[in-house]
């Protein structure tokens, strides 16, 4: 008899678990969300050489926007302000400024982007010539400081 109940219970467990996942695929049961905010979770680097793939991560941060800012980042809050502002377009944050003279050795350094930002999936990467031509593109901002 006890071999019975516990197989009932154990089918009842499993039809229900079932139902709610089958219910979950066909938009039927409504669920609560984890959150009220899109989530924004990025891992950005910075590498020597001359692509992400070929290349030698140097230092690497995490940077979480939603709710709060957080993360490995050393600034997390202008950091997220800054990527909010350009709707998380990491090449709109990468614009040359001409006071910035830089030498012309060949020395790549290739800079990504990676995660989620509102909820959206970003996948972003650039080289530039050397480490002075990055801070030249990316000085005014907080998203690459570190």
């Amino acid at each position: 008899m006890r071999y019975f109940r516990t197989l009932g219970a154990t089918a009842f467990a499993t039809a229900t678990g079932l139902a709610l996942v089958g219910a979950a695929f066909t938009g039927t049961a409504s669920a609560a969300p984890e959150s009220l905010y899109a989530p924004s979770a990025l891992v950005m680097t910075i590498g020597e050489g001359e692509g992400p793939s070929s290349g030698t991560v140097v230092r690497a941060v995490t940077l979480s926007c939603a709710p709060t800012a957080s993360g490995t980042h050393p600034d997390p809050e202008a950091a997220c302000a800054e990527l909010a502002s350009a709707d998380g377009d990491f090449a709109s944050l990468t614009d040359l400024r001409e006071d910035r003279p830089c030498t012309r050795e060949w020395n790549p350094v290739t800079v990504t982007g990676d995660g989620v930002w509102e909820g959206r999936r970003v996948s972003w990467s650039a080289t530039y010539g050397n480490p002075c031509e990055l801070r030249a593109r990316t000085a005014e901002g907080a998203v690459f400081a570190f």
